[in-house]
């Protein structure tokens, strides 16, 4: 049962109305969010034979279709909804399967008017699985997670002509990964794989179930004055933030987790002093990764992007508190600011932005191979791949892996710089 308050004139006929709604599928649920002009009471419940999903609204009515929404891919087969009690209305949800419903209300905010969101989570299949799967094997790829912040529902900030950070910070992620996949000693794994939210705490959890060695939440900054500038690099602070900005800017990152209903973290088989121990000498090793990657991320940013601070940055982002792995957040830029904001929605600068933050990472990676891994087992001895696109000039490939066509075509022991679309070559 949810509950929410009532304030309704006498001459009013209705407290809510449902003016929109909005729908987003992710890889283990479907968010069903009804965009209300008010708080409403509701209740939810389940009938089977035929399976569907029941969402009664008091003193409401519907002022939206539902036959526009594209119900491809979730167990929803179709909507409708009908005035009861001549005050109240009931919405149906027809479902193809069973599935575990969640609902909670959120209050208007500067972004959104009330809303109440159902998400309806897939029914999990049990699948076994060996011991050489659970366990990471010898001469392994290194794992990088990939987020990329907001989605769905969270737009995040948006720049000038409605560009918008949840659009351009996935463009840049599913970059870094293609880089990571093209190298043989990486695996590039993305969190979110569409246009869809997920909590912070979710996000880390998807990036543990990957078994990833390293993960990145890759963002766009934002600021009230536009004439703000600058990408960072962001590791987690467990005493606070190293400056008012990045307190500013983690508030605002964790006010949206709001948005997903995030549970806090969860210690409960471990007495407390253990799980305290166990937390704060895990941190600290991660946290001293996150740091000395972060360096070389930065510096590899500064050969593409003006930076906002010259050092990596400590704040409390939720998206960070991993404590067995070790996290960077990474601003891509201010999209508030006009130049900024044309650069980040430049496919050009989008690939320069991510191949920045990939050799980074690849650095770091060199001179600090994992044990059990092929980087550790063999070096970093094959350079990265790049397959030619449509338009592409030997010149413009070197500019923007920051080297050189002789050395490109040395190095491909290529006799002239004839390329060809679809022709893989190795960057040196």
């Amino acid at each position: 049962m949810g509950t929410g308050s009532l304030w309704m004139l006498a001459s009013q006929a209705w407290a809510a109305d449902v003016d929109s709604v909005r729908l987003w599928r992710a890889p283990d649920s479907t968010r069903l969010v009804f965009d209300l002009s008010s708080t409403a009471e509701y209740n939810i419940f389940a009938l089977q034979n035929p399976n569907r999903l029941v969402i009664d609204l008091s003193d409401s009515r519907v002022k939206t279709q539902f036959d526009k929404l594209d119900f491809t891919n979730t167990p929803i087969a179709s909507i409708r909804a009908a005035a009861r009690n001549k005050t109240d209305v009931r919405v149906v949800l027809d479902l193809k399967n069973t599935v575990s419903p969640k609902s909670f209300s959120l209050k208007a905010n500067e972004q959104y008017s009330d809303r109440l969101v159902i998400d309806l989570f897939d029914k999990k299949r049990v699948v076994s699985r060996s011991v050489e799967q659970v366990v990471k094997k010898k001469n392994r790829k290194i794992v990088i997670a990939i987020d990329a912040g907001h989605g769905g529902e969270d737009p995040g900030a948006t720049g000038p002509k409605k560009v918008r950070e949840k659009v351009v910070v996935f463009q840049i992620a599913k970059r870094i990964e293609k880089l990571f996949d093209q190298n043989p000693n990486f695996q590039g794994e993305l969190v979110r794989s569409g246009d869809y939210y997920l909590a912070h705490r979710k996000r880390s959890q998807l990036a543990r179930d990957k078994q990833a060695d390293f993960f990145i939440s890759i963002h766009a900054d934002a600021f009230t004055n536009p004439q703000a500038y600058g990408a960072s690099v962001y590791a987690l602070s467990t005493k606070g933030a190293t400056s008012e900005a990045a307190r500013y800017l983690a508030t605002k990152e964790n006010r949206a987790d709001l948005i997903g209903g995030a549970s806090s973290l969860n210690l409960g088989d471990k007495d407390d002093v253990l799980a305290g121990v166990l937390l704060d000498l895990s941190m600290t090793a991660t946290l001293s990764s996150s740091l000395d990657a972060g360096k070389y991320v930065l510096k590899n940013m500064g050969s593409v992007a003006r930076l906002h601070k010259k050092q990596v940055e400590q704040a409390g982002f939720l998206v960070l508190k991993s404590p067995d792995i070790p996290s960077l957040l990474i601003e891509t830029g201010f999209i508030s600011n006009p130049k900024e904001a044309r650069q980040l929605n430049s496919s050009k600068y989008q690939q320069r932005m991510a191949n920045a933050i990939y050799d980074g990472l690849v650095q770091f990676y060199s001179e600090h191979p994992p044990v059990g891994t092929l980087l550790a087992k063999n070096g970093n001895a094959v350079g990265r791949s790049y397959i030619i696109a449509r338009g592409d000039t030997l010149s413009e490939i070197a500019v923007l892996h920051n080297t050189s066509v002789r050395k490109i075509l040395r190095y491909n022991k290529m006799s002239s710089s004839t390329i060809r679309v679809g022709q893989r070559i190795l960057i040196p």
